[in-house]
């Protein structure tokens, strides 16, 4: 699982980073006013239906059947099953997408309400939405064939495809900008093209792995398909959870002043980075190898898989977590704050990601908890955790924001995580499905401890170096934290017995051999 984790990881670090560079072209070229909140929503729209209908509910239901099949049956019942959802999803996604395009004023007018009577957000986040939404039926239809590449054990395509959105991302608004309306526009574009791009490429990818898979193909409802469209129906809330917690976050940020949804967006992607690099990769890999662990009689090897996994995000995402905490500052200023982007655009983001961070650990968690559910077919129980939690978010937003603003947005989301991690570990050790080992016990004290020491390290070094560097300093100080960082913790978290660099060097060389 390590190796699988690393692949992901890997190409998702490359893809976070080129994400950065998008982002900090669209912040010197948008800043936070009316154009890039309106953007932001059309962005937010496409990928809030993307990540419940293809990555989230789907491959939650997809890829433990796709395997098992895949072990058990053979390569041909499984390619059936594979071409069989992929001609479903692809004549109702279209029906979707061009319901969603004739209706889109009223769609914004739920999720999007603080933008309605104004003249400039509302019509414009409607014509940008518009342009921007057919995405979704192709990066479904991408999750479809990724889902397939991990059930064979094919991590890297599916991984490296999030590269092509960033980089035709900035093509587009590069090269776009100046025979459109807006940047929004170029933007706008380039998302629906990436999906194209995206698309292409997976299903490259997955011919040459000997498993061809076909959009247009006529679909078969048989017992196979079946099972995964009742599996997937309540998967929609239970792996979706997150994202809903973010719809009820958009909705409510946009009631909020001009700027509000684009502090929570610039935030957001600033979290993404260690959530994508870990948590995705750690739910990527671990659902498909507990589906054939389980499915073939291996209940202990897929005790120990788990226990590895929540080991392992906890590694990652305790110390990324506290980072962000302790220099959100400093991180926001170097990245965004240069042409449109203002120093008070600077200071709010900063603050909604300290409280965005608060989050993480639960959020990567999650990643490792749900596959424990979702692959012993179990997609209704996450539901009625997924009911509670949403509600509990839009409380506890309801609560904050009128104290907090966007802040408060961010903090409602990170509370309602933990509670969603607390009552997911406390129902799978209930049902002796998550029994913590005693390396785990072990491990994750002193990891938290390597954590503090680095948080306290830096703390120190931005209060010497921050205020005292010019502008085109920062990426060297921000640099030099991110190094100093790294080096306290893993050479704490070394030297407390939390982590064993030498077990990664391993297999590392294992690997490159």
């Amino acid at each position: 699982m390590l190796r699988s984790v690393f692949t992901v990881g890997g190409w998702t670090m490359a893809s976070r980073i080129l994400g950065f560079a998008r982002d900090m072209l669209i912040a010197s070229r948008l800043g936070a006013g009316p154009v890039a909140d309106a953007f932001f929503i059309a962005l937010k729209l496409p990928n809030l239906f993307r990540r419940l209908f293809g990555e989230g509910a789907f491959n939650s239901a997809f890829v433990p059947a796709f395997a098992g099949s895949f072990a058990l049956d053979g390569p041909a019942k499984a390619r059936a099953l594979a071409n069989s959802l992929a001609g479903l999803m692809s004549l109702w996604l279209s029906g979707l997408v061009i319901l969603g395009i004739v209706f889109m004023p009223q769609v914004l007018f739920v999720l999007a309400p603080g933008f309605v009577g104004e003249a400039e957000r509302f019509p414009l986040a409607v014509e940008l939405t518009r342009i921007t939404f057919p995405y979704l039926l192709f990066i479904c239809l991408a999750a479809l064939v990724s889902g397939v590449l991990n059930g064979m054990d094919r991590f890297a395509a599916a991984a490296a495809t999030p590269v092509l959105f960033n980089l035709v991302m900035m093509a587009a608004l590069l090269g776009l900008t100046p025979y459109v309306a807006t940047p929004g526009h170029a933007l706008a574009w380039g998302v629906a093209a990436s999906g194209v791009v995206q698309l292409a490429l997976l299903l490259v990818a997955v011919r040459m792995a000997g498993m061809a898979i076909n959009p247009l193909t006529r679909p078969r409802l048989t017992p196979d398909v079946r099972l995964v469209l009742k599996r997937m129906l309540p998967g929609l809330l239970g792996a979706g959870v997150t994202q809903l917690n973010l719809a009820i976050d958009i909705i409510l940020a946009s009631l909020l002043p001009a700027g509000a949804v684009s502090y929570l967006y610039y935030a957001d992607r600033v979290a993404q980075l260690p959530l994508g690099v870990i948590g995705a990769a750690v739910g990527t890999a671990l659902l498909p190898l507990l589906s054939r662990q389980l499915r073939t009689g291996r209940a202990l090897a897929a005790h120990r898989s788990q226990n590895r996994a929540i080991e392992l995000s906890l590694a990652f995402a305790l110390p990324s977590a506290l980072a962000m905490i302790v220099t959100a500052g400093a991180i926001v200023t170097t990245l965004f704050e240069r042409g449109q982007f203002s120093a008070a655009a600077s200071s709010a983001t900063a603050a909604a990601l300290m409280a965005g961070a608060l989050g993480l650990p639960a959020f990567v968690l999650v990643k490792a908890l749900t596959p424990g559910f979702f692959a012993r077919g179990d997609t209704a129980t996450p539901v009625k955790i997924g009911i509670f939690v949403v509600a509990l978010n839009l409380a506890l937003n309801l609560v904050l924001m009128p104290l907090l603003a966007h802040v408060g947005v961010a903090l409602a989301t990170s509370i309602a995580a933990w509670v969603n991690v607390g009552i997911l570990a406390v129902l799978l050790v209930r049902r002796r499905q998550l029994v913590l080992d005693r390396r785990l016990r072990q491990r994750v004290p002193r990891l938290l401890l390597a954590a503090v020491a680095m948080g306290a390290v830096l703390w120190g070094l931005e209060a010497a170096l921050f205020p005292v560097v010019g502008s085109l300093a920062r990426f060297a100080a921000l640099a030099l934290l991110v190094g100093c960082g790294m080096v306290t913790y893993f050479g704490m978290a070394q030297l407390l017995g939390g982590l064993d660099l030498r077990d990664a060097l391993r297999m590392l060389k294992r690997r490159s051999g």
